[in-house]
């Protein structure tokens, strides 16, 4: 008889930060979670100690996502190029690289986790943590072509905010497209 098959480490994290995404770190609870996989809860146990062991390997995931991965697939050579990449990456739907997430979907994990820092600080020093090594990209790439240290800075808190904040802004354009806006915006950050 042939062992049973055991669902993957990184499913059980998918469904973990889709979860989180929904509802929020509370949404997270082991027995829904492998209804939503299909599986019984016993097989979460093969893999983590707890919840709390499920929610920090979560925070790793998205760090690593959102972080290691994005820089990944957008750095190259030219800087502007880089940037032009970061923010194409930004507004499409593309799954990443070692999570079957799509980049809307980590935006989502993101804000989701952005709210549960307001209650849990170990989770608001991990998002500092990450939105510092954000800056320090975004410093890295503005400050190739920019000589002004303020510029950059203004920039790059430019680019973090547009990142996070696109998304709930719900004004119209006139005739432009939001995609359009966007393009604009771009072209003069990296002017």
């Amino acid at each position: 008889m042939a062992p049973p098959t055991r669902t993957p480490r990184t499913r059980w994290i998918e469904e973990g930060l889709r979860a989180l995404a929904a509802g929020g770190p509370d949404a997270v609870r082991i027995e829904p979670l492998a209804q939503a996989l299909g599986v019984t809860r016993g097989g979460f146990y093969w893999h983590f100690d707890d919840r709390r062991a499920l929610l920090e390997e979560m925070l790793d995931t998205w760090e690593r996502a959102s972080i290691d991965e994005v820089i990944e697939r957008v750095e190259g050579e030219d800087p502007r190029a880089s940037l032009r990449r970061l923010f194409a990456l930004a507004s499409s739907s593309e799954g990443l690289l070692t999570i079957d997430l799509a980049v809307r979907d980590l935006l989502t994990i993101d804000l989701a986790v952005r709210d549960w820092s307001r209650r849990e600080q170990t989770v608001a020093e991990r998002l500092r943590r990450v939105d510092n090594r954000r800056m320090d990209y975004l410093r890295s790439l503005f400050g190739a072509f920019c000589p002004d240290e303020d510029d950059v800075e203004v920039r790059c808190m430019l680019a973090l905010s547009l990142w996070i904040g696109n998304h709930f802004i719900a004004a119209d354009h006139g005739p432009r497209s939001r995609a359009e806006v966007l393009k604009l915006v771009l072209r003069r950050l990296e002017a």
